[in-house]
This record gives structure tokens, C-alpha cells and sequence, in this order.
């Protein structure tokens, strides 16, 4: 951890975006005190209102993550972005179209925008997601909004980071809701229509309200559809009142608390899984994974004898 560690963290809750830009990267790269900061951090958590915005490629989230945070900045809301873009198959890195939509608010002190790359990550979120948005939250944003790579019908690791999850379809996609009923849909806290005046919205809706009817939701809350046109600011107040009148159901049926748990319960199984992953990692050492594939390929040994055996060695681990 650097000498600088409190001046830094100080600077960073006084609103210094290149010390924020600094904790973003410490903590996604994993760098030297990456743990330490968050632990430190963590505490002044819990205030921002984190809303996630997943939907098919194509369906014109950045476009509408951007109207978005021009109508918050109007309400005089602090803004943090997250852009979760595919990771590039020549670099590894993140390809950063969601940054170049919204070069329009690099200007704004009161909005920060973070591309991250998926790394091979699953689920439409990177590894270090939650993380960032600890930090942000930490740093005294209003509203963090993390946009995922377009998903499909599994990928929905959205709903245990967000407070709120807009789904976000649009008409002319082929089997439109039937395509991403499985999963995504089941999801969504509100559902949004964008590019609704293209042919075939008033169909999505009627599809969305169909598969609404089919099941009720544990909070009794019934998932309200918002058409929009992203492209010209068409529908997005409406979203933002829609958004807010969730908040206000959620405090009054007392429904925070135990969003939030269930939310932590999913990420701290995440959290465990990846610290015994890493630690598998490093016991295992260079090569032996190598080693340990060619033998269960050539049929020395079975894998699950072998998986028993490194977590045996796990359990017994200093």
C-alpha cells in the first residue's frame, strides 16, 4: 500500500477525478493494496443508488445511458458510469465504444465514465464490476449506472450488483421477447421499449405483458413498461419517473433491506469463489495444471479424484 494511502483516499472522497481514476485502476488491475483500499472505502458505501441497464446488442443502451445522465445532471444528481464493453480478441482489452458515444460528458466534472473490458468474464458484467462501483460509491457519486455487454437469456449478473435493473428490448429482433424469456426477462424491475417507433413495438409490449401475467413476483411489484426513443430523448423523463417511483415502493413496502441482502448473499458466494480460485491457482503452481490436464486427457488419472485431491490441499493450506 502506497505512503500516501489516507491523502489519497481523502482526495478521492473530495471529489479528484484523477484519484478516482487511480482507485478504479488499482482495484480492477488487482495492484499492491488493491484489498486494503476497498476495506478502507467500504465503510463510507451505501448511498449512491445503483442502476443497471442490460439488453440484447443492439438495443441502443449506451445511447440511452447517455440520455439518462444528461437528464440526472439537470436534476443536479452526480453521475458515475460503467461501461462494460466485450474485450477485444487482439488486445485484451476493452474496444471503448460506449466511451466514444458519450464523449459529450468527458466536460462534466459531475459525471465519470469507466470502460471496462469483460476479460473473459461471463454474464455480461467484468470480474471487478462490484469493486468499482464500491468505489465510485465511495467517492460520493448520487448515481452509478453500469451498462453490461449485450446479453443474452443467462446473462444476468446484473441483478445482484443493481438496486434497480432496466431491461431493455426493442422490436424488429426476430423472436423479440420469445428469444430471451429464459432469463433476462425474469430480471427486470422495469421494462424499457426502446426505438418504439419503429414497427412491432406495440407487439413487444403486448408479448412483455403476456409473460407478466404468467407469473407474480415475490414483492407483488408488476415490472411497469417505458417506450422510448433513445436516439432523440423521446421517453426518457418518463423512465426517470418510473425509476423513482420504484425507490419509493421499495421504502415503503420496506423492501431495501432485504434487496440488499439477497444481493449480498449472491456476491459474498461470488467473492468466496474467487478467492478459493485464486488461492487454487497459486497452490497449484506454473505447469501443474498443464501437467495435471495431459494425465486426465491421457486417462491417468480421473478429474474427480483430482479436484478432491487440490481441495484437500486447500483445506489443509497455512
Amino acid at each position: 500500500m502506497p505512503a500516501d494511502f489516507q491523502p489519497w483516499i481523502d482526495r478521492l472522497r473530495n471529489g479528484d477525478a484523477r484519484a478516482l481514476a487511480r482507485a478504479i485502476s488499482t482495484v480492477e488491475n488487482r495492484d499492491p493494496g488493491w484489498a486494503e483500499l476497498l476495506k478502507a472505502l467500504f465503510p463510507q458505501t451505501g448511498h449512491a443508488r445503483i442502476l443497471g441497464l442490460t439488453g440484447a446488442p443492439g438495443a441502443g443502451k449506451s445511447t440511452l445511458v447517455d440520455q439518462l445522465a444528461k437528464h440526472y445532471r439537470k436534476l443536479d444528481r452526480s453521475v458515475g458510469i460503467i461501461a462494460v464493453d466485450p474485450t477485444s480478441p487482439y488486445t485484451g482489452g476493452a474496444i471503448l465504444g460506449d466511451r466514444i458515444r458519450m464523449q459529450d460528458h468527458f466536460s462534466d466534472p459531475g459525471i465519470y465514465i469507466r470502460s471496462m473490458a469483460t476479460r473473459g468474464s461471463l454474464g455480461g458484467l467484468a470480474r471487478a464490476t462490484a469493486d468499482v462501483a464500491t468505489v465510485l460509491d465511495a467517492s460520493g457519486r448520487d448515481l452509478i449506472m453500469i451498462e453490461t455487454v449485450g446479453v443474452g437469456q443467462d446473462e444476468v449478473d446484473i441483478v445482484r450488483l443493481a438496486d434497480i435493473t432496466v431491461v431493455i428490448l426493442v422490436p424488429g429482433m426476430g423472436d423479440d421477447v420469445q428469444s430471451i424469456k429464459a432469463g433476462i426477462m425474469e430480471i427486470a424491475d422495469i421494462f424499457v421499449i426502446n426505438k418504439s417507433d419503429r414497427e412491432g413495438a406495440d407487439r413487444v409490449e403486448r408479448e412483455v405483458r403476456a409473460l407478466q401475467s404468467l407469473a407474480l413476483r415475490s414483492d407483488r411489484w408488476t415490472p411497469p413498461i417505458v417506450k422510448t426513443v433513445a436516439s432523440e430523448g423521446t421517453g426518457v423523463e418518463e423512465l426517470v419517473d418510473t425509476v423513482a417511483r420504484y425507490e419509493t415502493y421499495l421504502k415503503k413496502e420496506n423492501l431495501v433491506l432485504q434487496h440488499n441482502i439477497q444481493n449480498w448473499q449472491e456476491r459474498l458466494v461470488e467473492m468466496l469463489r474467487d478467492a478459493l480460485l485464486d488461492k487454487a491457482r497459486d497452490q497449484l503452481g506454473n505447469g501443474n495444471v498443464e501437467r495435471y490436464a495431459a494425465e486426465v486427457a491421457a486417462h491417468q488419472r480421473d478429474p474427480y479424484s483430482l479436484v478432491e485431491e487440490i481441495v484437500k490441499k486447500l483445506g489443509s493450506a497455512p
